[in-house]
């Protein structure tokens, strides 16, 4: 993986743009960072973007056509609804920005390319969510392999299961058109965590169905309106690691409830079971052998919900030159993964995936230098 030759000093200049409910906790825990140093926030609705600069005591709300241009601005952090991922993310890195977005990297795989093509040809860096896989679940299970507690890895399960956005979301109708679903909208948390465990996808194979042409909503304030189907609601995948590991994933919305693992990795000695990984913390648990189950204590800093904590670290792979680990060609090589799921399931075949990604760096167990004015904020 290549690595930007753009250099900014620290505290890297972000400006927000996307002042939805996710924008709180990003706006929350990214001035406890040294290395971050949030300078301004924009929205479509202008007015919602001063409320959030009033609410977190942000210097600026920047008008939308503004910020990409805007000198004050190192990084954007894109956290606008996933079908304006891609074309955000190319307006801000042709004004010159480094961009951090939220997953997934784009809905379409050719957008996703061109994100990463033109970040290459710039010399910036791209970075998507999910950063859950550097927090202390993820990486304490890391941890644990890279040690050899359980051998080898030869395989791995991971579930996704639920009954749908309808019941609960304000505006559910997104999650079940093309570029969403269950493997669009979750799968970034579980195949990032499996890339991060046990390496690269080389094969995907599937099947797939749309149980429920229709949805009704339930949920306040579209209470009774219909949801036309037009994507796969229950995906059923089979991974090709790199390394010879065979994985299962199962991600949906059409189960009332389940009893199943969120990860287990199984390997040569043993097995691990890994937390959910759309949180940072626990628990974990290991069974070598034959011993019991038993817990783990974690290993690594930040088991509380740190979103931001991938911005930082592209801060701070900005300033020593290394490679970020929730970065671009991650997300790309994720999205390629999703979409030959559909593709493999709609065609009964098995995809090979073009591009491949290096294994993230794992985290340190010492946390990042942390912002002293904000630490006990």
């Amino acid at each position: 993986m290549s690595v930007s030759s753009s250099v900014n000093p620290l505290p890297l200049r972000v400006a927000v743009i996307g002042c939805g409910n996710i924008s709180d906790i990003y706006l929350k825990n990214m001035p406890r960072f040294a290395a971050l140093r949030v300078v301004g926030v924009a929205d479509l609705d202008f007015a919602r973007a001063q409320a959030a600069a009033a609410k977190y005591g942000i210097e600026r709300a920047i008008p939308l056509e503004r910020v990409f241009d805007d000198p004050g601005v190192d990084l954007i952090l894109n956290l606008t609804t996933p079908e304006s991922h891609a074309s955000i993310a190319l307006r801000a890195l042709e004004g010159g920005k480094h961009v951090y977005g939220e997953k997934p990297l784009a809905l379409e795989l050719e957008d996703g390319r061109r994100i990463i093509e033109t970040a290459q040809a710039r010399g910036l860096r791209v970075g998507s969510a999910p950063d859950t896989v550097l927090g202390a679940g993820i990486q304490t299970c890391r941890a644990l392999i890279e040690a050899g507690a359980i051998g080898e890895p030869i395989a791995a399960s991971a579930f996704m299961t639920n009954r749908g956005h309808e019941r609960w979301h304000p505006n559910p109708a997104f999650y079940y058109q093309l570029g969403a679903g269950p493997m669009f909208d979750m799968g970034p948390y579980y195949l990032s965590a499996l890339v991060n465990l046990i390496g690269p996808i080389a094969q995907v194979s599937g099947m797939a169905r749309a149980t429920f042409a229709q949805r009704t909503i339930t949920s306040e304030p579209k209470r009774g309106e219909k949801i036309e189907v037009n994507t796969p609601t229950h995906i059923a995948s089979q991974l090709g690691f790199a390394n010879g590991a065979i994985g299962t994933i199962v991600t949906s919305f059409d189960i009332w409830g389940a009893v199943l693992p969120r990860i287990e990795i199984y390997g040569t000695e043993g097995s691990l079971s890994v937390p959910d990984p759309n949180t940072f913390g626990g628990p974990v648990r290991i069974k070598r052998r034959e011993a019991d189950w038993e817990d783990v204590a974690l290993t690594h800093p930040y088991a509380e919900n740190t979103r931001g904590l991938g911005v930082a670290d592209l801060a701070e792979a900005v300033a020593s030159g290394r490679t970020h680990r929730a970065n671009g060609e991650l997300a790309l090589h994720v999205l390629e993964v999703m979409q030959a799921t559909l593709d493999a399931a709609t065609g009964g075949r098995t995809i090979t995936i073009e591009r491949s990604t290096d294994k993230p760096l794992p985290m340190t167990s010492e946390p990042f230098a942390a912002n002293v004015e904000h630490v006990n904020v």
